[in-house]
């Protein structure tokens, strides 16, 4: 890791600024800590306004600790517990999402307002595609995610080495949107259909490895993953009959450990 443990980015809009500080620290953005000194002038991106400041600071984690290698899960090619553990860990890796409001409105309102986000980044970023939002299912506390789908051609670069850029880019609109519409924004942005044959590879290997577990009696600590995909493990072993998981460890390091039941 990049031993710099902070920088701050000068910039002529926010999402670029944090663009270029993820790529001089060689760091994905679940990695660091994003706070923006001078906000600029207000508009679109704020572009051809003034300039924006902003400081990313890297995570520490709890310690210097080095990184259990887990069974990989294989890459996907871009195509055109007890159960209170379960339940403990599955919270920790469950992000706030936008309470649901009665009024239609101002949900599509939020909803034009993210199209036109992701729109403009793909744009700045060279790309082509079509991008629609729409509001994910609704949680048990009544909230909702935005489910942002992206389809073109040529967009293997937006999701980059095991979605590493599409988290990033993810978590840049989510806050852009954050700060416009002066509200918490969760989005899941998947490109032509990956988040979902990503789902069902890391379910698949979730039941493999807790088979193993379940034969051999030792538990087995997976590679490092994000929240989201943290989370699908979870969900798709909570009801195996031998085996519970627990979250474990500080980001971007954190990793599920899945453990044989006991008795």
């Amino acid at each position: 890791m990049n031993a710099r443990t902070s920088l701050e980015i000068i910039a002529p809009t926010v999402e670029e600024a944090i663009a270029q500080g993820l790529a001089q620290l060689g760091l994905t953005a679940d990695a660091v800590n994003v706070e923006v000194l001078d906000a600029g002038s207000k508009g679109l991106f704020g572009l051809g306004k003034a300039q924006v400041r902003v400081r990313l600071t890297v995570n520490q984690p709890g310690g210097a600790q080095a990184v259990e290698a887990g069974p990989a899960v294989p890459e996907l090619e871009a195509e055109p517990l007890d159960q209170t553990r379960v339940s403990s860990s599955h919270a920790q890796d469950e992000p706030a999402s936008v309470p649901e409001s009665e009024s239609t409105p101002e949900h599509d309102l939020l909803l034009d307002r993210t199209e036109a986000v992701v729109s403009k980044l793909i744009h700045l970023m060279g790309l082509k595609a079509q991008v629609s939002a729409q509001y994910g299912e609704t949680d048990r506390d009544d909230r909702r995610y935005i489910n942002v789908d992206v389809r073109g051609d040529d967009l293997s670069v937006l999701i980059g080495r095991r979605s590493e850029t599409l988290n990033a880019f993810q978590y840049i609109a989510s806050l852009i949107i954050g700060r416009e519409t002066e509200q918490f924004v969760q989005l899941v942005v998947d490109v032509e259909g990956y988040r979902d044959r990503r789902e069902k590879q890391l379910i698949q290997m979730a039941k493999r490895v807790a088979d193993q577990v379940a034969k051999n009696g030792r538990k087995q600590t997976l590679e490092p993953m994000p929240a989201a995909e943290r989370r699908i493990i979870h969900i798709a072993l909570r009801d195996h009959p031998a085996v519970i998981t627990e979250s474990t460890g500080e980001e971007p390091y954190r990793k599920v450990v899945i453990y044989p039941k006991e008795g």
